[in-house]
C-alpha cells in the first residue's frame, strides 16, 4: 500500500481510474502525449510522460508508448494509485524516523499511534502532515489528491515501514509494483493460541462488515469483498500465544487482522477484532493479572511491518529494508517468553 479506521488502510492495493476519454469519430491521428495534453487541464508534459512510462495510461485496455497515435473511438484510461481527494493539509514539524532516503524515495519507520494520512477525526498529527513540512516538493498533483508521496498505508496502531515517493515518476512506478504484487512485505504479529500448522496460507475474500463498517469480514465463498491471501509461519509458540511471520500476497484493509480472527487466532490486544480479551488460558488468578499487565504494556494490536522490498524506480536494483520490533512489542514478547519457561 494498508489501517487508519476512517479510510481503507494497511495493505490495500488498488489503482483507481482517474480519467476515461473516448476519441471522437472524426479524430485525426495524433500522438497520445499531445492528445492528452490538449484534453487534460493543469497537467504537465512530465506527469504525462511518467504516467505513460509506468503503464498508467492505456488505450483499449493495453499499455502504449508516447509515440502511439490516437485513432477514432479509441478508449483512453488513466489510472493512479489513489482516488482523487481534495483536502487542505497543515504542515507540522513532527519528527520522522527516516531509515533511507535518496532523490526518489524515502523509507520511514512509523511509530504505533500515528495516523498515516489526514481523514475524518484525524486531520493533524499524521505522517502526511509531517511530510508536507519536511519535504516541499513531494508529488501531490493528481486531481487535487491530498496524499503527498503516499503509496501505501498501515494502520494507526500498527508500527513499521512505509515507502514514500519523492517524485511523480517514483510514485507511479512503485504504485505499479504494489498493484502487481511484486513488492515483498513481511509483518510480525503476536496472535492468540497456536495455529494447527506451523506454516500455512489463509485465503478468503475480505470486505466491510454489514454490522460495522469499521470492521472487515472474511467471505470464504467470494460473495463479497476482494480476494486476499496471507502466508504465515509460526516463529515461536508461548503456549497461549504465538509469534508469527506474515507475508502478504495481496494487500487488503485489515488483511492480517481479519484473516487471523477468521481462523480463530485474533491478534493479541486487538480491540477491533476481539484480541483484547483473554482467549486462551484461565480468566482468573495470577494468569489474568499477567495478561492484563501485557495489555497495559501494549494497548494496541500486536502487529509490526517488519520488512519491505521493492525495485528502485530509477536504478532498477532490488531494495530491501528491515526494522526492529518496537519497545512495547519486545517487552510483551519478553514477558510471554519468561512466563512460558516457568
Amino acid at each position: 500500500m494498508s489501517e487508519n479506521q476512517a479510510l481503507p488502510a494497511d495493505e490495500e492495493d488498488e489503482l483507481y481510474e482517474h480519467h476515461r476519454i473516448v476519441a471522437d469519430r472524426g479524430q485525426t491521428l495524433m500522438r497520445i502525449d499531445h492528445y492528452l495534453k490538449h484534453h487534460l487541464s493543469n497537467v504537465t508534459r512530465t506527469k504525462l510522460q511518467n504516467a505513460i512510462e509506468t503503464e498508467s495510461v492505456k488505450v483499449n485496455d493495453k499499455a502504449v508508448k508516447s509515440s502511439y497515435k490516437i485513432k477514432p473511438l479509441d478508449v483512453i484510461t488513466i489510472s493512479m494509485p489513489h482516488p482523487p481527494r481534495e483536502t487542505d493539509i497543515v504542515a507540522e514539524d513532527i519528527p520522522l524516523d527516516i531509515i533511507y532516503e535518496d532523490d526518489e524515495v524515502l523509507v520511514l519507520n512509523k511509530p504505533a499511534g500515528m495516523v498515516v494520512h489526514p481523514a475524518y477525526g484525524n486531520w493533524t498529527g499524521t505522517v502526511v502532515n509531517a511530510l508536507v513540512y519536511h519535504f516541499q516538493h513531494l508529488p501531490t498533483g493528481r486531481n487535487g489528491e491530498a496524499r503527498p508521496g503516499l503509496i501505501h498505508r498501515i494502520d494507526k496502531d500498527t508500527s513499521g515501514l512505509l515507502v514514500i515517493a519523492k517524485t511523480e515518476y517514483s510514485m507511479a512506478h512503485i504504485a505499479r509494483q504494489f498493484f502487481e504484487h511484486t513488492t515483498e512485505r513481511t509483518y510480525n504479529a503476536l496472535v492468540w493460541g497456536e495455529p494447527k500448522e506451523t506454516e500455512g496460507t489463509i485465503v478468503g475474500h475480505i470486505g466491510r462488515s454489514a454490522r460495522d463498517r469499521k470492521v472487515m469480514d472474511v467471505y470464504e465463498d467470494g460473495s463479497q469483498g476482494k480476494h486476499a491471501v496471507t502466508h504465515y509461519k509460526v516463529l515461536k509458540s508461548f503456549k497461549y500465544v504465538s509469534l508469527v511471520q506474515c507475508n502478504l500476497e495481496t494487500g487488503r484493509t485489515h488483511q492480517i487482522r481479519a484473516h487471523f480472527q477468521h481462523i480463530g487466532h485474533p491478534l493479541f490486544s486487538d480491540p477491533v477484532y476481539g484480541g483484547d480479551k483473554i482467549l486462551r488460558g484461565t480468566t482468573s488468578g495470577s494468569y489474568r493479572a499477567f495478561v492484563e499487565n501485557c495489555f497495559q504494556l501494549m494497548p494496541r494490536q500486536a502487529l509490526h511491518a517488519k520488512s519491505i522490498g521493492f525495485e528502485h524506480p530509477r536504478t532498477k536494483k532490488r531494495m530491501q529494508f528491515e526494522s526492529e520490533l518496537p519497545a512495547d512489542f519486545q517487552a510483551v514478547l519478553a514477558k510471554w517468553e519468561k512466563y512460558a519457561s516457568e
